[in-house]
């Protein structure tokens, strides 16, 4: 066990040692969001997505094509998060960073992360979700464009394995936009850490699951920073009563909440221990495959998008990594936050003022370069 490193780790427990019984229990708690997830689906608030193809599929992904007449513009590969469902870029239209993509002329597409069924290899890591499986979805892009190189967005985890990408295949990323992305996990900043510091080894936790429940992942998120996943989402419904459509979009951020899906046990493992703990990534001592890379490789355009009043991942969290970043062409933009998104951290995504005010000045930026 490791022993905690402030006052903070300290108060806080370390995580139980689950074995088969726990396992089952959590594991069942996972169905039993989803069928309440479900049942707001019949209230009315489920996702209302743009239509798409799939364009290739396999185990742990489906690569989205959206739109029927694909646009000669340049192409786009989003990159959710590999917990929750990736609907949460196309939540409603008003609301859709697909369609916002869409309406600027790009070819989008979305890596949906799919969960792996237990017959499979259910042990992918970084070197899967960042470089293998983003691989594949490029080479389908290049096939269905015939254009050889994408930006790339991805939000929260996403943007780590965004960034994990385009340190590995620079010639083949044309932009990469980090949106509240965790890539630096300093010791004063990092909520995560002093939970972290006061537990043992994560592998020791993925092998009590082989595939770890989502309903774990929120029950340690909410106790490293209960402001964010409690008191604020609280808040956030009393300010929306009295707008229905920011009620809506509330509701449907709730629905999507109860949407995860189990974590492979090495990939878990691997963002616990390299990351978290060690903060390889930003040492340049982040091994994918045989190489070990840092922000250092990341030489294309750069955009970040933090918002600074968030403590999950405050600016601390990716600031540095960007600052560091061989990209001779960067931004920085600030969110200030929105009603309605009921929880912040996806407010970027789901919220009128982002939708309003971020994603504007991002293509404007993207624009830009050409001039």
């Amino acid at each position: 066990m490791h022993a905690p490193t402030s006052p903070q780790a300290a108060a806080l427990p370390a995580l139980p040692s689950f074995g088969a019984w726990g396992a089952a229990a959590l594991k069942n708690m996972d169905r039993t969001r989803q069928e309440r997830g479900r049942l707001l689906d019949r209230a009315g608030y489920g996702p209302q997505e743009t239509p798409f193809t799939l364009l290739h599929s396999e185990p742990g992904l489906n690569l989205r094509r959206y739109g029927d007449e694909q646009p000669d513009g340049p192409a786009v590969l989003l990159v959710p998060a590999p917990i929750k469902r990736s609907y949460i870029w196309d939540l409603a239209p008003e609301i859709s960073v697909v369609r916002r993509w869409m309406e600027q002329g790009y070819r989008v597409y979305l890596a949906e992360w799919t969960q792996i069924a237990d017959d499979d290899d259910p042990d992918f890591g970084l070197d899967d979700y960042g470089d293998r499986l983003l691989t594949a979805c490029r080479q389908a892009i290049a096939a269905d464009s015939g254009r050889d190189s994408v930006a790339i967005a991805g939000h929260s985890l996403g943007g780590i394995l965004a960034a994990i990408h385009a340190c590995l295949h620079p010639e083949q990323i044309d932009a990469v936009i980090l949106l509240e992305s965790p890539l630096h996990f300093e010791h004063g900043s990092c909520c995560f850490r002093p939970l972290v510091n006061a537990t043992p080894h994560a592998r020791q936790v993925a092998d009590n699951f082989r595939q770890v429940p989502g309903v774990f992942l929120n029950l340690m998120s909410a106790m490293a920073e209960p402001h964010a996943f409690q008191w604020e989402r609280m808040l956030d419904r009393w300010l929306s009563l009295s707008n229905p459509q920011l009620l809506a979009t509330h509701m449907r951020v709730e629905r999507w909440t109860h949407d995860e899906f189990p974590l492979p046990g090495r990939l878990f493992t691997e963002l616990v221990e390299e990351l978290y703990r060690k903060d390889a990534f930003m040492r340049g001592e982040l091994a994918i495959g045989a190489r070990r890379i840092g922000p250092q490789d990341l030489r294309s355009p750069l955009l970040g998008v933090v918002d600074p009043r968030s403590k999950l991942i405050p600016e601390a969290a990716l600031v540095p990594f960007c600052e560091a970043a061989a990209s001779t062409r960067k931004c920085l933009l600030h969110y200030g936050g929105d009603i309605g998104v009921n929880l912040q951290h996806v407010g970027v995504l789901v919220g009128a003022n982002a939708h309003a005010q971020i994603w504007p000045a991002i293509f404007r930026w993207l624009a830009s370069r050409d001039d």
